[in-house]
């Protein structure tokens, strides 16, 4: 990697008053936000293009981000929702042959403040003891104003997430073989999982969060796809009685990350708040049903509340490997099936992609009986 010289000074503060001074890369100037890490030794691009991440500073545990640069054709939107971007070291000198730009062009061009340099092994300690916390990356030097900034950086909440991220029309992608039609409710998805269903002959809607279920039983769907998105899922009250009202219509529903605690909620369940995530590509992942455990790649702060479900209504189906959270439902009252994992998994583990096998199953059986 070639030296980076003269790098300007940046600084974070955190809301328990520690202040970690560093080096910018990418936009110049002051953001706040939820102060979050993630695990994953590849896949920056994709995770600095998940909607997912809206309203958060993301850091990076693996210590060098950037060496294969960045490519447009992994993005998994259109833009950058992270309100910065913290790394140990960035490579400015990327090498592959798919590599179209640096990620410090990348975050400029997104007006993303980036900080290097600075110790992210005490930073991921701290939110690991601590749990996440809010904190501001700045290009100034915030020793003459700290407490303002303090007082700043403790009233930040994340608020209007998934009305920040959702599309406001009807987009329709059609594979040569449609053999599916598949809604897809836009909380804030991954291209991947618009892809991955796709790729097994399913014509994809995607639609505004808020589209109420008339419409959506108007375009006669096989299968309704709940995305991931960002956030705390009861803030969602509308979504939620749209999901319960779509529940009662019998085709089939396959709900991931945050589209899998929306559904919980819809049917009776409780979410909480974890105490700092599942962030990265490596989170082990045990499905009850075969007593396999597969390698997940995630990006959540909240949970479903397992011992909440209604046992007449839904049963566990997956849970963490490390901490015993609830990671799937499969639901017995209605045709609906959910994860809190990615299967879709770009960039990271394919393990699980199974999954939109079954709902692809569970469309035929359903065209079937219509």
């Amino acid at each position: 990697m070639a030296l980076i010289k003269d790098a300007a000074p940046a600084w974070l503060v955190l809301a328990d008053g520690q202040v970690f001074r560093g080096k910018r890369f990418g936009d110049a100037g002051t953001s706040i936000g939820e102060v979050v890490f993630t695990t994953g030794m590849t896949g920056y691009q994709e995770t600095l293009t998940d909607p997912s991440y809206y309203g958060q500073i993301v850091t990076q545990t693996f210590p060098l981000i950037g060496n294969y640069g960045v490519n447009s054709e992994d993005f998994e939107s259109a833009s950058s929702h992270v309100k910065g971007y913290i790394v140990r070291e960035w490579c400015n000198t990327p090498s592959n042959f798919r590599c179209e730009d640096t990620i410090d062009s990348f975050l400029r061009q997104r007006h993303i403040i980036g900080l290097w340099g600075i110790d992210t092994r005490r930073l991921t300690r701290t939110l690991r003891e601590a749990g996440v916390m809010n904190g501001v990356i700045t290009t100034l030097d915030p020793a003459e104003h700290l407490e303002a900034l303090l007082e700043e950086i403790r009233a930040y909440a994340v608020t209007q997430a998934v009305e920040s991220v959702t599309g406001s029309e009807v987009h329709t992608f059609t594979p040569e073989q449609a053999r599916y039609r598949v809604v897809l409710l836009d909380f804030g998805y991954k291209r991947y999982i618009r892809k991955s269903l796709m790729n097994r002959g399913c014509e994809v809607l995607v639609v505004p969060a808020l589209t109420s279920p008339q419409e959506i039983a108007a375009m006669q769907p096989d299968g309704i796809m709940l995305s991931n998105g960002p956030g705390d899922p009861a803030d969602n009250p509308q979504i939620i009685r749209n999901l319960r009202e779509l529940s009662g219509l019998g085709i089939p529903m396959f709900g991931i990350c945050l589209g899998h605690q929306l559904m919980a909620l819809a049917m009776g369940a409780k979410t909480e708040k974890l105490k700092y995530g599942h962030r990265g590509a490596n989170q082990p992942v045990i499905d009850l049903q075969s007593g396999k455990t597969y390698v997940t790649s995630q990006n959540h702060g909240y949970a479903v509340i397992g011992d909440s479900l209604d046992p007449d209504t839904a049963e566990v189906s997956h849970v963490n490997a490390n901490d015993g959270t609830c990671e799937g439902v499969r639901y017995k009252s209605v045709n609906a099936f959910t994860v809190q994992f990615h299967p879709e998994a770009h960039g990271g583990p394919l393990d699980t992609a199974y999954l939109f096998d079954e709902f692809t199953s569970r469309m035929a059986s359903y065209k079937e009986g219509k």
